[in-house]
């Protein structure tokens, strides 16, 4: 069963970079697959230094590997440097519930994983994107594993009971 949050949770699916021309605009990366789904996902809030903020965009377009945005109340280059870095997050409750076996970065993040014989290899604490799969990176008593989130290797993702059951032998 997957647990689809129904909270107001924060999930960051992208980030505000340099500005870009003179007017106001500011260059966004989507860290959402695909890139473009970033532009679905409404009101944007911006984590800043005092939290989130929600903010009103005005316009989104396609520029390069990336898209710029322009935001309500900034119309030049130094307003815009004013955002430089802050993450956008939508509320866990606009996105989708996600397909059966497929699962948000944010509810594997916690989960106590297991080795098929039961034994602890810690707790989930993030991912990484390799490009050619997910990798999970599990701290335990041990330090440090990574651990390929690929079909062959997790057996077993049970976001209610909070656990994972991997095939991974980290001495290997």
């Amino acid at each position: 069963m997957i647990r689809v949050a129904t909270n107001t949770e924060m999930v960051v699916v992208g980030r505000l970079g340099t500005p870009f021309g003179v007017k106001g605009w500011v260059h966004v990366s989507s860290f959402t697959d695909p890139p473009e789904n970033l532009l679905a996902y409404r009101p944007w809030n911006l984590r800043r230094r005092s939290g989130w903020q929600a903010v009103q965009v005005e316009a989104v377009k396609p520029h390069q590997k990336g898209f710029v945005a322009l935001l309500d109340g900034v119309s030049d280059r130094d307003a815009a440097f004013a955002f430089n870095g802050a993450e956008i997050g939508v509320s866990s409750d606009v996105l989708p519930a996600p397909s059966p076996g497929e699962y948000y970065w944010k509810d594997l993040i916690g989960l106590r994983a297991e080795r098929m014989d039961g034994a602890l290899l810690g707790q989930v604490e993030s991912l990484l994107e390799t490009g050619a799969h997910d990798v999970l990176v599990i701290k335990g008593e041990r330090g440090e594993v990574l651990v390929p989130f690929v079909d062959a290797v997790v057996k077993e993702v049970d976001i209610v009971a909070g656990r994972l059951v991997a095939d991974w032998d980290p001495d290997y």
